[in-house]
C-alpha cells in the first residue's frame, strides 16, 4: 500500500559527534567519518516534524496527522555509497502502536510539542520539545544568516545543505532484519536558524552514554516549511548484526525494496 502525507515546518538539527562516542552498526553499514583536528567525526541529525493529512492513496478520505521525532546517522553502505540508518522514531502515545503493527516501524511513545514556525513568522523565537520517560529535547530558535558550529568543514551553505538532505538510500533496523529504504523527496525552501538547546538528555542518553555537552551547539540547523513525500512499505531483508544493535525510524519519502 502506498501512502502520502507531507511534512511541515521540518527542523533540521545536526552535530558532529566524536567517532568513539556513537554505537557500532548492523553490518554492511560503516560510518561516514570525517576528519577535522585530528580527530575522527561522525554526523546526526534529529528531525522534528508534523505529519500532515497522512493517507493511503486508494483511501484519500482517511488522513491523520501528528508531530514525530526521528534520529538519523549519516553511513555508508555496503556499496560504499552515503546513506543514512534511522536510530530512532518517536510518536504520540496513540500512533505507536498503529505504526509498530501495521508499517513495522519501531516507534516509541514519547510526547512532542512543536510550534506552527509558518504560520507565525513574525515571532522573535520559537520552542521545539520531546520528552520520554524522563528524558527530554528542549530546543529554541530563530532566524540568523548560515551559520556553523563545531564539527568538520563540509562545505558552502549549499554543500552542507546537500550533505544532509540529498542521499537516495536509507536503512531502518526491526526485529534483527536491516530494512533498505529508497528516498526522495521535494520542498526546497529552506530557513537557516540559530539554536539554543536547553535539554538534550533524550539524545545523550540514545547515543552518546549520557554525555550530554556533546549536544549543546549544533553543526548547523535549518527549518524546511513543507516537505510533501509518498512511501510504500515493502519486505525486509535479513543482515548479520554486529555487537549493539540498532534500533531506528523512518520520516522521509521513501519506497521499500527487497534486495
Amino acid at each position: 500500500m502506498r501512502w502520502s502525507t507531507c511534512a511541515r515546518d521540518c527542523l533540521y538539527l545536526n552535530w558532529a559527534l566524536p567517532r568513539d562516542t556513537v554505537p557500532e552498526l548492523p553490518a554492511p553499514l560503516s560510518y561516514e567519518v570525517h576528519r577535522s583536528g585530528g580527530q575522527d567525526y561522525v554526523f546526526v541529525s534529529a528531525l522534528l516534524f508534523r505529519l500532515s493529512g497522512l493517507h493511503p492513496e486508494s483511501l484519500p478520505w482517511l488522513r491523520l496527522s501528528y508531530p514525530q521525532m526521528n534520529l538519523r546517522l549519516y553511513v555508508l553502505d555496503g556499496d560504499g555509497r552515503p546513506a543514512m540508518l534511522f536510530r530512532r522514531m518517536l510518536v504520540p502515545f496513540w500512533v505507536a502502536p498503529v505504526s509498530r503493527f501495521l508499517g513495522r516501524q519501531p516507534a516509541l511513545a514519547a510526547q512532542l510539542d512543536y510550534p506552527q514556525v509558518s504560520q507565525d513568522l513574525e515571532a522573535q523565537s520559537w520552542r521545539w520539545w520531546v520528552e520520554r520517560s524522563g528524558q527530554g529535547l528542549d530546543v529554541s530558535c530563530r532566524l540568523a544568516t548560515p551559520q556553523f558550529g563545531p564539527g568538520p568543514d563540509l562545505g558552502t551553505w549549499q554543500q552542507t545543505l546537500l550533505h544532509f538532505r540529498n542521499r537516495s538510500r536509507g536503512y531502518v533496523l526491526w526485529a534483527q532484519r536491516l530494512r533498505p529504504i529508497r528516498t526522495t523527496h521535494t520542498g526546497d525552501e529552506v530557513m537557516p536558524l540559530s539554536v539554543e538547546i536547553e535539554d538534550a538528555s533524550l539524545l545523550a542518553e540514545v547515543l552518546s552514554e549520557g554525555d550530554e555537552s556533546l549536544w549543546q551547539r549544533p553543526h548547523s540547523a535549518w527549518l524546511c516549511p513543507e516537505i510533501p513525500f509518498a512511501f510504500e512499505l515493502g519486505k525486509t531483508i535479513h543482515l548479520p548484526l554486529t555487537r549493539r544493535p540498532v534500533a531506528a525510524g523512518e520520516w522521509t519519502s521513501c519506497r521499500l525494496f527487497e534486495g
